[in-house]
């Protein structure tokens, strides 16, 4: 893991960014010696798409839940 100051982050953001994605690096950012922010690459999401189709609609979806337990509602 890589230590950076921030005054040397905020000039050098990109590229620190462009490494942490393609060297799949981890950069600890310090201000005045002590952790300020850490970076690391995101990891994949294999498999993760749309959830459509995976519902199960059981009953009325538009009517209020428990109605009659409402003070409101009375």
């Amino acid at each position: 893991m890589e230590l950076i100051p921030v005054s040397k982050f905020k000039a050098t953001c990109l590229s620190v960014l462009e490494e942490v994605r393609t060297k799949n690096k981890k950069v600890l950012i310090t201000k005045r010696g002590k952790p300020l922010a850490f970076i690391h690459p995101v990891e994949e999401t294999v498999g993760k798409g749309s959830l459509k189709g995976t519902v199960l609609f059981i009953g009325d979806i538009v009517s209020p839940v428990a109605s009659d337990d409402w003070e409101a509602s009375k």
